[in-house]
């Protein structure tokens, strides 16, 4: 019996450790005890273990060198940057504007709040990287406006939530960080191969909805007309004005991009991005500055830019160039709405694609300069993470002077930020003490050679391994977090995986998506605790419309959340069966050609008087010299 317990002491560990979990302990804790309590057992059973066991009194000495490894690992700082970026622009109020100028820009559409949300969600998925940060605030933001206007319960709360899970794989996501650190893999690469996978999950939603507003429209009403605001003096909505402006900026960034010669990937995308909001911010601020009245004076600035751009030009300085080219396109687009609306009295600068602009441009802007200088390699993630959160902080200081509202920027607010972030970073930080404490034991144990056996013996090689992993990943979601899961899961199925040959960006995207649902299975899913804490649990009397509101079951916050958990699912089988939307990441890279570097070798001559001499330099003698 004692020997049977030590030859099989990882699966019996892993088991532990499960029922620990069960029972209610801290991750952080459980683990290290369930690690500390087992290297005392395997110690003492090693003779009898078969060679299995590995572990000895002087392997605790370790420990101290692991854990100070853990503090001092660099890729780590990116999460508290990153995390105290996202609060101060979520508590600044960011997430208001957006939401209210977005749902506003789709109006009357059936479903354009639901389409709003999705959308926002993105953003502050992209802004804060935090599920309770985007839940909580859209949950507050737009839920009460959703009910006013009939939206369906399950639909409203269902949107909410999985928007807010968004957090998890569109960069720069904190568990994309956690997940390139277990799978030692560069965050850069993690956050490049998740970025076309973020935005096809978006677009999924987007897909839903617009299913249920044509199966169900009274599921996913329209503003009423009443509620629409930034009209033009006609009376029109100016929509076309903002997809006007979207087009010339998209244009302009293209035209950029191109002399820059950057290829394709998540890196052209990001900088094209980033050019087009800068073009489409100038723009609308030059035409708020001058606009019709003044437009001798918009074609003076223009003409001064038109000199600058043509010096620029002549001085090959490419950076200088392109900025020139750049400000001499809007302040042109500024001159052209100046005289066609001097003119003609046609506006090609609405409200509405003012305040657009205005909303969504800087923090579009702080987001893909960050992730901009990560994908082109100027700056490390912990380095952007640092330029983000303090661009975080100037953002919110200049809407604080714009607005003259202290309420965007305060002391109260960089203290609640800093707390938040030293909360979580601490949380983490913990529980990766606490696996690092149950890996040692668990490897002395030859705990990863039993996983790796038994997942590289499953039937169907690389795809039966991805359809066992996920769905094992998928059930101890029900359970488990996605730090929890991120150190103690991941650990044990990279090796298999890299065995296998997979990927390891590709297998981390996949799970990273997997493990979205962690946050909306029912009944454990934080997302949906998040928003049942905001949601209304008793009727209530809406201040608009001073009707009497229906309280929110958590029963339908439950069902709202299935259907979003199949369409992350969906998502799950559409990333294995075509990879290709993971590894256009490595497009990026610098290949080196084999046969050229080969050829460039056999070329290779050293010039000299004689076999293996130097110019300049008496022959080599190969005889040792003779000591008197």
């Amino acid at each position: 019996m004692i020997e049977f317990i030590a030859q099989n002491m990882a699966p019996i560990m892993f088991v532990a450790l499960v029922l620990f979990l069960l029972l209610g302990y801290p991750v952080a804790f459980a683990l290290a005890a369930n690690g500390l309590l087992f290297f005392i057992i395997a110690v003492e059973l090693a003779p009898f273990s078969n060679g299995e066991i590995t572990l000895s009194w002087p392997l605790l000495q370790a420990m101290p060198e692991r854990v100070f490894q853990t503090m001092a690992n660099e890729t780590l700082l990116a999460i508290p940057f990153f995390t105290f970026m996202g609060l101060i622009l979520e508590r600044s109020g960011m997430a208001e504007d957006l939401l209210d100028t977005i749902g506003q820009l789709f109006g009357t559409i059936r479903g354009g709040l639901a389409f709003a949300v999705v959308f926002v969600g993105a953003l502050l998925a992209a802004t804060t990287g935090v599920v309770a940060a985007s839940v909580i605030s859209m949950g507050l933001i737009s839920l009460p406006i959703m009910m006013r206007y009939g939206y369906d319960s399950r639909l409203a709360t269902g949107v909410i939530a999985a928007s807010g899970t968004l957090a998890q794989i569109i960069p720069p996501s904190l568990v994309l960080i956690v997940m390139a650190d277990q799978l030692g893999r560069s965050v850069g690469d993690m956050y490049e191969g998740a970025f076309l996978p973020g935005l096809v999950l978006t677009g999924l939603y987007v897909g839903y909805i617009f299913l249920i507003t044509m199966l169900k429209p009274q599921s996913a009403p329209g503003l009423p007309l009443d509620a629409i605001g930034y009209h033009e003096p006609n009376s029109s909505r100016g929509t076309w004005q903002l997809g006007l402006l979207a087009v010339f900026s998209g244009l302009v960034g293209y035209y950029v991009m191109v002399q820059t010669g950057i290829a394709g990937g998540a890196d052209f995308v990001i900088l094209l991005i980033s050019v087009a909001v800068v073009v489409a911010l100038a723009c609308a601020v030059l035409n708020r500055l001058f606009g019709a009245e003044r437009v001798p004076a918009t074609a003076a600035v223009t003409a001064v830019l038109v000199a600058a751009w043509w010096y620029a030009a002549g001085t090959g300085n490419l950076a200088w160039t392109i900025a020139a080219e750049m400000a001499v396109a809007a302040a042109g687009y500024a001159l052209l709405v100046g005289i066609v609306e001097r003119t003609t009295g046609l506006r090609l600068m609405s409200r509405i694609a003012e305040q657009v602009t205005f909303v969504m441009v800087p923090p579009l802007l702080l987001i893909f300069l960050v992730l901009g200088t990560i994908f082109i390699g100027l700056a490390t993630p912990t380095e952007g993470g640092a330029m983000g959160a303090l661009g975080a902080v100037i953002l919110a200081g200049i809407k604080r002077i714009l607005d003259r509202n202290p309420d965007r920027l305060n002391p109260a607010i960089i203290r609640q930020a800093t707390e938040s972030t030293a909360k979580l970073s601490a949380f983490v930080l913990f529980i990766l003490l606490g696996a690092r404490v149950f890996s040692l034991t668990f490897y002395g144990v030859n705990g990863h050679v039993w996983v790796e056996h038994l997942l590289t013996s499953l039937p169907g090689g690389q795809t039966g391994f991805l359809i066992v992993v996920n769905v094992m990943v998928f059930l101890l979601a029900f359970f488990l977090d996605f730090f929890e899961l991120a150190f103690i899961v991941i650990p044990l199925l990279a090796p298999a995986a890299d065995k296998l040959g997979i990927d390891l960006i590709w297998f981390g995207v996949i799970l990273g998506v997997n493990m979205q649902t962690s946050f909306m299975h029912p009944p454990f899913g934080f997302a949906l605790f998040y928003l049942r804490s905001v949601a209304p649990k008793v009727s209530y009397i809406d201040r608009v419309t001073k009707k009497r509101m229906e309280p929110i079951a958590t029963s339908q916050i439950y069902w709202g959340a299935v259907p979003f958990v199949i369409i992350q699912c969906i998502m799950v089988g559409i990333l294995i069966l075509f990879p290709d939307l993971v590894m256009h990441y490595k497009a990026s890279e610098t290949r080196l050609d084999p046969t050229e570097v080969q050829r460039q070798f056999d070329n290779l001559q050293l010039p000299g008087t004689g076999d293996g001499d130097m110019p300049g330099l008496p022959p080599f003698d190969l005889e040792p010299p003779k000591i008197e």
